[in-house]
């Protein structure tokens, strides 16, 4: 992985550079590691800075379309200036933390439709700032995620599409500028449902779980959504059985609302 860009801002014989990671999958909590290679041109040249970053292409409400925008959510720098003699190759290792909010974009071995997370390398030099492409990283489940998303499946609902979306959650522990949304397609025994999403935001300890009911819209009568919000530990997740729990809560919300 990686990529390879000419600094425009120097014009020919310019130094280039070149992201590689060790290790694309990642979970959240955890560090993608990799280095930073910048390969010095025809001439000596200072570098008055380098750094690296996660970024996201998330969804943003505007007026009455959706946009999409990349949100760079982390960012650590990699030491100070330094000079690359002309001919030679710099090497910087580097390892970024994961936040725990990060949004998962693997399931099962499957690349969720619609996630776009990465890393991005940003290199000063000669008073100008350029930008690398996104070097593409994994985001597997933590266990207890895992742990939620299976009992979805086990009650017979099926992987719909996943995004992201600028904007904050109330009540949960949000820190991010975004969360991302799972969404399901129901089984039939939950007949009156359209959808349900499922978003996670989680820390060091626990997480934050959110379901979002969508019911579907009849001749006369429009749909609703409905909401609901419990957490999990990180580490004692074990002794639950998530499925019987999401069985329950979404027949006692639906006899109650008369969907199911």
């Amino acid at each position: 992985m990686g990529f390879k860009k000419l600094l425009a801002s120097l014009g020919a014989g310019g130094a280039s550079v070149e992201t590689e990671l060790t290790e694309a999958n990642v979970v959240p909590g955890g560090v993608v590691q990799g280095e930073v290679r910048i390969q010095g041109g025809s001439v000596n040249q200072q570098i008055e800075g380098l750094s690296v970053g996660l970024q996201a292409r998330v969804e943003v409400e505007g007026g009455d379309q959706e946009v999409k925008q990349d949100i760079e959510f982390t960012k650590v720098k990699l030491g100070g200036a330094f000079e690359v003699q002309a001919g030679a190759v710099h090497v910087v290792p580097f390892g970024l933390d994961i936040p725990w909010e990060t949004p998962v974009t693997s399931i099962a071995g499957q690349q969720l439709r619609g996630m776009n997370i990465g890393v991005t390398t940003e290199l000063e030099i000669a008073r100008a700032v350029d930008s690398g492409d996104l070097d593409p990283i994994n985001v597997h489940p933590l266990p207890a995620q895992q742990a939620i998303l299976d009992a979805f499946i086990q009650l017979g609902f099926r992987f719909k599409s996943a995004d992201m979306e600028r904007g904050h959650i109330r009540g949960t522990r949000q820190r991010l500028p975004f969360y991302q949304e799972i969404e399901f397609f129901p089984p039939q025994q939950y007949r009156g449902l359209n959808q349900v999403e499922l978003t996670f935001v989680a820390d060091d300890r626990e997480m934050d779980v959110i379901l979002e009911m969508d019911r579907k819209g009849g001749m006369f009568s429009e749909s609703s959504d409905s909401y609901r919000a419990f957490q999990v530990g990180l580490h004692d997740f074990q002794g639950t059985d998530w499925a019987a729990y999401l069985n329950q809560w979404l027949a006692e919300v639906g006899g109650q609302r008369n969907w199911l």
